[in-house]
């Protein structure tokens, strides 16, 4: 890599931060957990985890620390569970309309003339 990109490069990453155990404890999300062997997948509390590993410790190197409930495996990584999370919000409050497909401008056109 040149160094003008590698320099940029360090540039954008300056500013970021993987998410930390504390970040998911205030907005009470879960810690999803999936075995790189054997596909095994499970979501850990993040209070559980705070009380183990200190409220400062990163989300991704959590999977180092842990072992898989399936098989045994020490290959696993670990996420924030947003999609979780979202799923388990009610989407009733949303509505969304559709309308009615009316074939664009041409076809409105065409409909005029």
């Amino acid at each position: 890599m040149g160094r003008m990109k590698r320099e940029m490069l360090d540039r954008e990453d300056h500013g970021l931060r993987a998410t930390r155990l504390i970040d998911l404890q205030n907005g009470e999300i879960g810690v999803s957990c999936s075995c790189n062997r054997c596909g095994h997948h499970a979501e850990a509390a993040t209070a559980v985890l705070v009380a183990q590993l200190g409220p400062d410790y990163p989300v991704p190197e959590i999977g180092a620390r842990m072992r898989c409930g399936a098989c045994g495996s020490k290959d696993v990584a670990t996420r924030p569970a947003f999609s979780e999370a979202l799923a388990a919000e009610p989407w009733t409050a949303v509505s969304w309309t559709v309308e009615p497909w009316s074939g664009g401008r041409r076809a409105n056109r065409m409909a005029a003339g």
